[in-house]
């Protein structure tokens, strides 16, 4: 009866599994992969099979005992490096979102909210909106592909040694924070410099024509140029969101 050593198990298992670990994670929070409409068994299965095809580009992985110390160490290093790429994705969508609650608190409708399920907080119809146009550009961009590219690749950048403290040294995630306020005002501001004008015009025309009831008719107005704005705008809407996977993917597929 043929017999194996824990160095054997080791040297077989080891190159699969901190791979499955870090696609597991990344699947728990990136978006389209961490929906709940995909059972937990596909995710499961389908992490251990991205994980299983990577192990051709995956050389020179050390090999790392379950029964040490340094496996540990691993598991919370697979773990934070999966969570960091699927949050830095997550910006990304975030940025849309907020700038469609700025565009929806200019057009007058943020008091039409609806609860999202996902976040488990009430978000504006604009804002819903953009959300959902933007996580179409991310399926037909081939987004979901570039992000398992990233993860294939960080582990160039992040190798598998258990150092969780210097991994997150180098993950920098604060400068996807900045991006993205940055984009989502950039994102929103020709709609909210159009809106701002047609408000100017509003006031003009209460002033010239006082006996005009301009609460009945600005809401309206409002209303309407901000659905010709998103209608124009919306074709736009892949630049940004491109430039921001950009960044995203390169936080982690850049070598160190």
């Amino acid at each position: 009866m043929p017999t194996f050593t824990e160095a054997q198990l080791a040297e077989w298992f080891s190159p699969i599994m901190w791979p499955f670990l870090r696609v597991l994670a990344l699947f728990s929070v990136a978006p389209v992969f961490s929906l709940k409409a995909i059972p937990l068994r596909a995710k499961v299965g389908l992490a251990f099979f991205i994980a299983l095809a990577s192990q051709g580009s995956l050389v020179g992985q050390p090999t790392i005992s379950f029964n040490s110390a340094q496996a540990f160490g691993a598991v919370v290093q697979q773990v934070g490096v999966g969570l960091s790429i699927g949050f830095a994705v997550r910006l990304v969508f975030a940025s849309v979102e907020l700038a469609g609650e700025l565009i929806g608190l200019q057009m007058g409708l943020n008091f039409a909210s609806f609860f999202d399920p996902g976040s488990n907080t009430q978000v504006s119809a604009v804002s819903r909106f953009l959300g959902h146009m933007s996580l179409l550009l991310f399926v037909v961009m081939n987004g979901h592909l570039v992000v398992i590219m990233a993860l294939v690749k960080s582990f160039e950048s992040f190798p598998v040694d258990g150092n969780f403290l210097e991994t997150l040294q180098h993950i920098k995630m604060y400068s996807m924070g900045a991006d993205v306020f940055a984009s989502a005002l950039w994102m929103a501001l020709p709609m909210v410099g159009m809106l701002l004008f047609v408000n100017l015009t509003m006031g003009v025309i209460s002033r010239v024509a006082p006996q005009m009831n301009i609460y009945a008719i600005g809401f309206p107005v409002t209303l309407t140029m901000g659905l010709v704005g998103v209608t124009v705008t919306l074709p736009m809407l892949d630049q940004p969101i491109m430039a921001l996977m950009e960044r995203a993917v390169d936080l982690f597929a850049t070598q160190r």
